[in-house]
């Protein structure tokens, strides 16, 4: 289900996908505003952050494509939308920051985890930049260099 780590941090999802995709440039820690049925199917680590983004519109940050479950208990009529679009909760100065960032040098932003951090929903976004198809390969291989001197390490 979900993994617990320091500092009352308990992860419900990881998006490994992005470190792969996008060259990590900053974080940032932002809550999200949600329904009562989401945050109880976000307790149950029924979320999938592949496929999100989020935007800056009006001054505000949104958080668009992230998939979560509808609740099981919940009827349909008092359920949420699963990929409707979320608020998320930063200060101003950290959304005008990333607005010139991101109007300017192209850069895009990702969500990297979903968390719990004393009981309230928290989401990392990365201000990230996209990887070009050489720099996954690239990646690959380190990794699977890495893989074969710890295999070899290993074995002696």
């Amino acid at each position: 289900m979900a993994k617990k780590s320091g500092e009352g941090q308990k992860i419900i999802s990881d998006n490994r996908q992005a470190r792969f995709n996008y060259h990590i440039i900053e974080t940032y820690e932002a809550g999200v505003a949600l329904q009562g049925t989401e945050v109880k199917s976000i307790r149950e680590g029924k979320v999938n952050l592949r496929d999100g983004y989020a935007l800056i519109r009006n001054n505000e940050a949104w958080l668009l494509n992230v998939h979560i479950s509808p609740y099981q208990k919940a009827g349909d009529f008092f359920n949420h939308e699963p990929r409707r679009s979320r608020r998320l909760l930063l200060h101003k100065q950290e959304i005008r920051k990333l607005i010139g960032k991101v109007e300017q040098q192209g850069l895009t932003l990702v969500p990297l985890r979903m968390y719990f951090k004393r009981g309230w929903v928290k989401v990392d976004i990365a201000l990230a930049q996209g990887k070009k198809l050489y720099d996954k390969r690239e990646t690959i291989k380190r990794r699977d260099d890495k893989r074969a001197m710890q295999r070899a390490i290993k074995q002696y």
